[in-house]
């Protein structure tokens, strides 16, 4: 095993990163993520806090087992992905920050590259690189445009996937540019996200009404209004399985992730715009969710018929037997 160069070796020595990582009962893609920080030479001085929301698959005492160089806050109650990261910059001594999913596999070489890229560009508050799905596809998520009335209707609607080569349509997911490129974005994601310690000191970290989406879209708007840089780095990639956590509960995420849009708008776009098109903002995202929620319930009721028809002519299911999906993955 390669000797990690962790803060918990010298408490004199102050690290040059310092990443958190929040767990919600993700137990098993959390070992493999830790693995893959503590399994390699990074070339960086790096200290690992877990931020685990009262898991009750085991994870915290799996850490504390099998990684006793990472340090673990243990919260009594699930306090939502902004509070939980809040509570893990407390005990940051790094240079910058990384907020870091616990769904997410890092590459040799990553963390060293994005250090550099920080400290060669001191106008960059913020940075954050390419997240890849295990099949290999991009997550689009991991640069993105503010969620203005347009560009969310767009994102909405679906336009993006039949333009995609378009600046108006594709704003969202920035489409339209090249993933392997770096530049200035609106916002990169908080599953890779790392920030100077200054700033985020000076923004009082994450804003905790959002309890979960929102609060990098929300950290990144902050950032900007203080004169500061949001860049996206293609050249440097992890690999994110996505949604592990929020998936065990999606009907729930969804309500969150609708709910975020609405408190980004009015925290940071209601005053740019007429009460009518606030109005009609606020009366799509509610419309949107109230789909999701038809289709909860359509897909409960359905499962429900088949599973009756199924038993009526071969008998009950066997033990252990896939349960019907009822949420569906989360919209992001």
């Amino acid at each position: 095993m390669v000797t990690l160069d962790l803060l918990d070796r010298d408490e004199n020595r102050a690290p040059a990163l310092s990443i958190i990582i929040v767990n919600y009962n993700t137990r098993d893609i959390l070992r493999d993520c830790l693995q893959s920080i503590t399994t390699h030479d990074h070339g960086v001085a790096l200290e690992v806090i877990v931020v685990d929301n009262a898991s009750h698959d085991g994870s915290a005492a799996m850490v504390e087992s099998e990684f006793p160089e990472v340090r673990v806050v243990a919260n009594e109650e699930n306090v939502g992905f902004s509070a939980a990261n809040n509570r893990g910059m407390r005990r940051c001594r790094g240079d910058f920050v990384l907020l870091l999913n616990s769904d997410t596999i890092v590459l040799p070489g990553t963390l060293r590259r994005m250090v550099e890229f920080a400290r060669r560009h001191p106008e960059a508050g913020i940075c954050g690189c390419k997240l890849v799905r295990p099949n290999g596809e991009l997550d689009w998520a991991c640069r993105r445009g503010f969620p203005t009335p347009m560009v969310a209707l767009f994102k909405f609607l679906g336009v993006h996937r039949v333009f995609p080569r378009s600046r108006l349509f594709g704003r969202y997911n920035m489409t339209y540019r090249d993933p392997d490129r770096t530049y200035e974005v609106d916002s990169v994601v908080g599953a890779f996200m790392l920030v100077r310690r200054p700033l985020l000191e000076k923004l009082r970290g994450l804003d905790e009404s959002f309890f979960m989406y929102g609060e990098d879209l929300d950290l990144c708007f902050r950032a900007k209004e203080l004169g500061a840089r949001v860049f996206y780095v293609g050249s440097n990639h992890v690999i994110h399985h996505k949604g592990a956590s929020s998936r065990l509960e999606s009907f729930r995420m969804n309500y969150h992730f609708h709910r975020a849009m609405i408190l980004f708008h009015r925290k940071h776009l209601r005053s740019r715009y007429p009460a009518v098109v606030n109005a009609m903002t606020y009366s799509g995202i509610g419309l949107r969710f109230s789909a999701l929620v038809l289709r909860h319930y359509l897909r409960q009721g359905a499962g429900w018929i088949t599973g009756r028809f199924r038993s009526a002519r071969s008998g009950p299911p066997p033990e252990g037997g896939t349960p019907v999906p009822v949420g569906g993955d989360v919209v992001v």
